[in-house]
């Protein structure tokens, strides 16, 4: 295979599986071979097997992947969900450098050159609360909603349903949060402990929005 010929097969994609490498008449073991050169060589990164992203010059001019666009496809079938869309959202105020993703298969941890990728397991009544996500980047992902990620967290983490966990975790902005749905997806969730630290939360949001008041009727009463 000739690099303009994986050029013309991926076209404008910034990932590309090397399935689509291998359909129809095509030489297996050279596709095979080629692709472990311009890895080699850096033209090519490989996230994980048959899973690939251009490198180096090659990548210039070409829409970088985001991460939740990686993370999707590291684990098909995966939605970005957790301390990842919390920090996106503004809920917690940490810049998080992993991440982390939701799937009904096996845990796991992908360490690659285009970021640090984790896969958290929940059974499958668990696999619900997402969304289909337009990046900046011009690509599109699955994420959790911001009210199904903090559910996701407390189910979880046991220890994030303590209240000096959630004071320790610094959740913030609350008012972003949309508290009934926030409170049906905990009892849709099942757990009493995770339906009891939605309701901390809750009086949380409300202590915010309390203390948040006279600020807000003095700038009213400025203009």
């Amino acid at each position: 295979m000739k690099w303009t010929e994986l050029l013309s097969a991926v076209g404008t994609e910034p990932l590309f599986e090397s399935g689509l490498l291998l359909v129809g008449d095509v030489d297996r073991a050279d596709v095979t071979r080629q692709l472990s050169r311009w890895v080699a060589s850096g033209k090519l990164v490989q996230l994980r097997r048959g899973l690939y992203a251009f490198g180096g010059s090659e990548a210039r001019g070409r829409r970088a992947p985001a991460p939740y666009e990686i993370a999707n496809r590291l684990v098909p079938g995966s939605y970005v969900s957790l301390s990842s869309v919390l920090a996106r959202t503004g809920l917690i105020p940490e810049y998080v450098p992993v991440t982390t993703s939701i799937t009904t298969g096996r845990p796991a941890r992908y360490v690659t050159p285009l970021g640090t990728f984790v896969y958290r397991h929940v059974k499958p009544s668990m696999f619900w609360g997402f969304e289909t996500l337009g990046l900046e980047s011009g690509g599109r992902a699955f994420a959790a909603v911001p009210e199904k990620a903090l559910i996701d967290l407390l189910y979880l983490d046991h220890e994030a349903t303590d209240s000096a966990y959630l004071v320790q975790l610094r959740i913030q902005n609350l008012d972003r949060l949309q508290l009934d749905v926030l409170e049906k997806m905990a009892h849709r969730c099942g757990v009493e402990r995770v339906r009891r630290a939605a309701l901390r939360i809750a009086r949380m949001a409300a202590d915010e929005q309390e203390s948040y008041a006279p600020w807000k009727a003095a700038k009213e009463a400025s203009r």
